[in-house]
């Protein structure tokens, strides 16, 4: 086994890469995840169930196995990569562009079925007083139905960010594991066991671990009830 030295960009890269590519994949996954809970939750339809088994199957899917639809989707030859690349020069392959969209795709399911639940919990009786007083949709929505489901949504935009941040399969096939672009916590310490550089691999592994504790207790913080009965 080798023992190399820890170095800035052996740790802090790494780290601030999973950073990013965490919080932008938990604003896209969180946007999408409540338009289409709200929807799942407000209109019913002919394979609605049908609709919701496939936003949750990310869920269940082998990491590998959806790292695999993305690439033949993303690649130059898929549908979307090969549009993309004519029309716009943009090539998503192992880029941390391409890492933000598997992360987003796997942390998507979380914030979807906590804000399903949460919107569906809602009672119709606030909605409909609101529409009496004679307020817009869009007002219902903004006063009284997203302030009453807030807290699941937050609840799952914490879990996306955590699942965000500890993706490895489906970013390992989309981006690769280049150092400095798209290597990030997780793909940086199965590259350094893979390497048998034990000493990189430990400190990575506490990195990860502390921030990862770090945003469940402040998802209790920030969840837990502001007043209490009895």
């Amino acid at each position: 086994m080798l023992s190399l030295p820890i170095t800035f960009e052996a740790v802090i890269i790494p780290l601030l890469l999973s950073l990013k590519v965490a919080g932008l994949a938990t604003v896209i996954a969180t946007i999408l995840g409540v338009f289409m809970a709200w929807c799942a939750a407000k209109y019913d339809f002919w394979g609605k169930e049908i609709l919701d088994a496939v936003l949750t199957l990310p869920v269940v899917l082998p990491p590998t196995v959806l790292g695999y639809y993305l690439l033949v989707l993303l690649g130059r030859r898929g549908p979307i990569g090969a549009w993309l690349e004519a029309h716009f020069d943009i090539n998503l392959i192992f880029t941390w562009q391409g890492a933000v969209i598997a992360a987003s795709i796997v942390a998507f399911p979380l914030v979807y079925k906590s804000s399903r639940s949460s919107f569906e919990g809602v009672s119709r009786q606030f909605e409909d007083a609101s529409r009496v007083l004679g307020k817009t949709e869009l007002q219902v929505f903004c006063m009284i139905t997203l302030p009453l489901a807030f807290r699941g949504i937050l609840a799952g935009a914490m879990l996306a960010f955590a699942r965000a941040l500890g993706e490895f399969g489906a970013t390992l096939m989309v981006a690769g594991s280049l150092p400095g672009r798209t290597q990030t916590l997780s793909i940086a310490v199965y590259e350094a066991v893979q390497a048998g550089h034990d000493q990189i691999a430990n400190f990575l592994v506490i990195v990860t671990s502390i921030v990862c504790i770090a945003v469940l207790l402040a998802s209790n913080y920030f969840l837990r009830p502001k007043y209490r009965l009895g």
